[in-house]
């Protein structure tokens, strides 16, 4: 049974998991410490065992090797066809991802969920296939081997002496609702090698040599144990707390240490970090910030340091706030299921202890199941500081507040006193210690408390100055600890509520910082967002300082205006270089005012910040500097991704200028080269033989020397006239007109080329004058209709229509030859793009291209479709205005 209400934190956490599990298929992992234990085996039998019960189960991809009982399990079950995809002359099967949507199933099975994908398939890794099946809401059962996972890569590489390539992001273990742990003993998992039952014989022998060595199996056995162990762990950890469970279920062991202001704590802290490497248990270090104990700004800096302490020896560290130390330390003890304890104790003598509570005395009463550590230490000062320090220091005129909060009170008690009785007048007095509270200040608020009770018993308790009626004395005892309680608690909330205001303003700051980010281009932009949010969620001076040639330079400053010393340039030129951070707070260059933090990419280091806090001295805690860290990768993300965007664009552009220039000298080099040649051997047969030859046959060598020399200069005019469409000095020569009449003229121009081709023209009698550069709109037409003759047979009909809508004339070319091919529709308006059907044909392939550059420029637009039919229709607007 709970032991208490749920927490409403853990029930939110549960109900949003539940919801994104709701939202996506249900992911089963069989894990095992290395190939040939027997997780594809169990997932085809539990796989069976779900059919039987009515499940819809088919088999995605399966990988034997050959292992008959694998084999002889796959014909129990369906198998969707694999993808054949060809790679490098050898045809490979690959998951078949589409096969497996279209059929959606119940569930899924999907071997080896490590594996790299053939290229050209929609995603490079088979987990990215699994992870949008998912998505599908279709349950996936797969396999997966403890060296393959991406957060133990580094310690795989040690054990087995090489960098395992294929790797798991742990959030699709993260994902997963079940891990199923499939284990073998190195010795039976050797002898199943030996049978042939893990790999083929020659596969067998080098695996044998390499990687099934005794001592790699139980080293990659104990991972495969421990990370089975640790999702075991967090499980119920997470079932603790959506139960609010509050008793200890010691399970593993697990060490807390408390960590406070001074040296003694680092004796805690190194004696906790010996325990846990002695029984190999996790560790945290927790420092209670609580508002009674009005830490000085020294004291809270102490704290941060020994906190970073811990962390630096393996620590997870927190922060706590509360009211009572007791309790919050006992509390997140119990929420995270701790089962050892360590406190510090400074010796006392016996009066002291007997008067005032002892904070080691207090958490062995409460700590019931937990086994509590207490280390002697004997108090030693803090260290001075070289520097001033400004610590939590009250102003006068805090407490100045309080005196005349009192005496309001007590005048207007005055006021009150004839009408009411003494009793109601101590409310007054309450009122005025809360108001005095919502300062937020201890000392203030005790002045208050004491003054508010001195002066109701000299004013207004009867008989005046008595204190020997003992009722009387028992009210303001009673009244003395009410004020008290009242104010701490105005205080404790006044303070958690500017905590959850912080929380939620660097929440909002970030969010905001990531989708400015994402939808922000350009360095100068980039930085200057990232310097203003920066600035805001730190209460921080910022500078990002950004490499050129290898020498930093300030490229964005917020809320300063200050430049950098040579002292502070050779810091932030240090953390560039080592890529780590630097400076106040931390135990490298500490002597600087400011902190500077790496901008690290995939690349390397790109740049620095540097904070320099508004408050002097100021540290930040481990837990802000967790967030200073995630924002200055979420800054150095954006900036790569800008540089790679910048990359890719000048790599496309070079790209496509090559292809350019790569297809106009193919062009013009095959399109010239032949009218030349024609030209060339027929004016060698007039020199050569003109004496010989008979009229006729000199007609017709000139006849061919000027017409393939006509071609040449239609391909230079081509050439010259798209250079000048795309030229910024275009000056269109405007008239209304009549498109029927220049269409006419066209017609005629190419009246050899039409033969006896049927034109039919659907021009409405009463077109409006339509705008347009006769010579230009002429060329269209040309253009177009010369199209539509090397496509269709001689015979075939042309229509020519135009229409007027919406205050633009629409006019059509449609032929009835064999289409366009669908992927070209996009293509055809490219320069030096020609059809696949026009291979035959001579030409730059700029036709189509300076027919778009002439209408774009009238304000019109031009486009290609298929007809319902068959045929092609090209259709260009003209606007009237």
């Amino acid at each position: 049974m709970p032991d208490q209400r749920r927490n409403p934190e853990s029930l939110l956490k549960q109900a949003q998991k539940e919801e994104r599990q709701a939202e996506r298929g249900k992911l089963k992992i069989y894990l095992g410490a290395a190939p040939g234990v027997g997780k594809t085996f169990m997932m085809l039998k539990d796989a069976i065992a779900m059919r039987e019960k009515g499940l819809d189960v088919v088999v995605g991809v399966v990988e034997s090797h050959g292992r008959e009982e694998v084999m002889a399990l796959l014909k129990n079950l369906e198998i969707l066809p694999p993808q054949e995809v060809l790679y490098r002359d050898h045809k490979l099967s690959e998951f078949n991802l589409d096969a497996a949507l279209k059929r959606n199933p119940g569930l899924i099975l999907i071997d080896e969920m490590a594996h790299t994908n053939a290229p050209g398939l929609r995603h490079n890794k088979r987990w990215q296939d699994i992870k949008e099946i998912l998505d599908r809401r279709i349950d996936v059962y797969t396999t997966l081997n403890v060296q393959h996972i991406e957060s133990l890569n580094d310690v795989v590489s040690q054990i087995v002496h090489t960098r395992i390539k294929e790797t798991v992001p742990d959030s699709m273990l993260e994902m997963a609702s079940t891990i199923e742990l499939i284990d073998l003993p190195p010795d039976d998992l050797i002898k199943r090698l030996q049978e042939g039952k893990v790999y083929f014989p020659q596969q067998a022998e080098l695996a044998a040599e390499n990687f099934f060595r005794k001592g790699n199996l139980s080293a990659l056995r104990e991972l495969a144990l421990r990370v089975t162990a640790e999702r075991v762990g967090a499980e119920v950890l997470h079932y603790r707390q959506g139960q609010g469970i509050k008793h200890i279920w010691p399970t593993r062991e697990k060490i807390m240490v408390c960590v406070g202001a001074g040296t003694q704590s680092t004796k805690l802290i190194r004696a906790a970090r010996r325990m846990s490497a002695s029984l190999q248990a996790q560790w945290f270090a927790v420092h209670v910030d609580a508002p009674r104990l009005e830490l000085s700004q020294e004291q809270h800096n102490s704290a941060i340091q020994n906190l970073r302490l811990a962390e630096q020896l393996g620590a997870q560290t927190r922060i706590v706030n509360g009211f009572n130390v007791v309790t919050e330390i006992m509390d997140f003890a119990r929420e995270q299921n701790i089962t050892k304890l360590i406190i510090g104790k400074t010796p006392r003598s016996r009066v002291r202890d007997l008067l005032f509570s002892n904070l080691a005395d207090e958490l062995l009463r409460f700590s019931g199941e937990i086994d509590v550590y207490i280390i002697t230490s004997q108090k030693t000062p803090l260290p001075k500081s070289d520097k001033p320090v400004s610590g939590q220091q009250v102003p006068l005129t805090t407490y100045g507040g309080a005196v005349a909060g009192v005496g309001l009170a007590t005048g207007i008690d005055f006021l009150l006193h004839p009408y009411f009785h003494e009793s109601n007048l101590i409310m007054v007095y309450f009122l005025a210690v809360t108001l005095v509270s919502l300062f937020g200040k201890v000392g203030p608020s005790v002045l208050a408390s004491v003054l508010s009770v001195c002066a109701y018993a000299v004013f207004f308790m009867t008989p005046t100055l008595s204190f020997s009626n003992v009722q009387y004395i028992f009210t303001l005892l009673v009244m003395l600890l009410v004020t008290q309680v009242i104010s701490h608690l105005t205080i404790l909330t006044r303070r958690q509520a500017e905590a959850a205001n912080a929380s939620e303003h660097r929440t909002a700051t970030l969010h905001s910082l990531s989708q400015q980010l994402a939808s922000t281009r350009g360095v100068d932009k980039l930085l200057h967002i990232a310097v203003q949010y920066i600035s805001d969620v730190f209460n921080s001076e910022v500078l990002a300082l950004l490499s050129e040639n290898g020498h930093l330079e300030i490229r964005a400053r917020y809320k300063t205006e200050e430049t950098l010393n040579a002292k502070e340039i050779g810091v932030a030129q240090w953390v560039y270089d080592l890529g780590q951070v630097a400076g106040l707070g931390t135990d490298t260059l500490p002597f600087s005012d400011s902190i500077y933090v790496p901008l690290i990419t995939t690349q390397g280091t790109i740049g620095v910040l540097r904070l320099h806090p508004f408050q002097k001295n100021t540290l930040f805690t481990p837990e802000q500097m967790h967030l200073l860290e995630g924002c200055s990768n979420q800054v150095a993300l954006a900036l790569e991704v800008d540089r790679l965007q910048e990359k890719t664009k000048e790599s496309e552009f070079k790209t496509e200028t090559d292809r350019v220039r790569s297809s106009l000298l193919q062009a013009v080099s095959h399109n010239m080269r032949a009218p030349l040649i024609s030209v060339m051997g027929a004016a060698s047969t007039l020199i050569e033989m003109n004496k010989e030859l008979p009229p006729q046959m000199i007609l017709k060598l000139g006849n061919a020397i000027y017409t393939e020399a006509e071609q040449v200069s239609h391909l230079i005019n081509n050439l010259l006239q798209i250079t000048y469409l795309e030229s910024e000095d275009v000056k269109l020569k405007k008239q209304p007109g009549s498109l029927a009449d220049e269409l006419n003229l066209v017609l005629k121009t190419l009246g050899k080329r039409l033969g006896k081709k049927p034109i039919k023209l659907h021009f409405p009698a009463k077109l409006p004058p339509v705008p347009f550069d006769k010579v230009l709109i002429g060329e269209v037409f040309n253009c177009l209709i010369d199209n539509a003759i090397k496509y269709t047979l001689p015979t075939s009909p042309l229509d020519i229509s135009a229409d007027v809508k919406d205050n633009e004339v629409i006019v059509s070319v449609e032929d009835r030859g064999p289409g366009i091919v669908p992927d070209e529709i996009n293509k055809l308006f490219e320069k030096f793009y020609r059809g696949r059907m026009l291979a035959t044909e001579r030409g730059l392939g700029l036709g189509l291209a300076i027919c778009q550059h002439i209408i774009l420029a009238h304000g019109g637009k031009i486009w290609a479709e298929n007809r319902k039919d068959s045929g092609a229709a090209f259709r260009f607007t003209l606007p009237l205005v």
